[in-house]
C-alpha cells in the first residue's frame, strides 16, 4: 500500500546492523506492515518530531527479536500527499544517544525544493 525508500545512509546503517542482529530484516518488514495501517504512528513508541504541512518526521522504537526486549531506533519521514515513507536514520540506543540531526535538516531541505 505504502511507497517505502531508504536514504543511502540508512541502507548502510542497516546492512551493518543485520550483521549483529540476524533478525533485523524480518523485524523491518513488521514495522513497516505496522506503517501501512497507522504511516505516523501510534502509542508511546512513536514521537513526532518535526512536522510541516508537506511532511511529518518520526522517531519509533522498532521492537527486534535478537536484542530480546529492546529496541532500535528509527527515523522516517511520512509524506503524506504522496503516500511515501522515507526511513532515514537507524541505530541501537545503547551505541548512539540520540538520532543525526544534521541527517533530518538535510532530508528536510531536500523536500523543501528551491525557495
Amino acid at each position: 500500500m505504502k511507497n517505502f525508500n531508504s536514504l543511502p545512509e540508512f541502507k548502510g546503517e542497516l546492512k551493518k546492523l543485520s550483521k549483529k542482529y540476524g533478525t533485523l530484516d524480518g523485524d523491518l518488514e513488521t514495522f513497516k506492515q505496522v506503517l501501512s495501517i497507522s504511516p505516523a504512528g501510534f502509542g508511546k513508541n512513536f514521537t513526532v518530531i518535526h512536522s510541516t504541512e508537506v511532511v511529518k518526521i518520526v522517531k519509533a522504537r522498532m521492537a527486534c527479536r535478537s536484542l530480546r526486549n529492546r529496541s532500535l531506533r528509527i527515523i522516517y519521514a511520512y509524506v503524506e500527499y504522496e503516500e511515501k515513507i522515507e526511513f532515514i536514520e537507524i541505530y541501537y540506543k545503547g551505541n548512539k544517544k540520540n538520532e543525526d540531526f544534521s541527517r533530518i535538516k538535510g532530508y528536510l531541505k531536500s523536500v523543501a525544493g528551491p525557495d
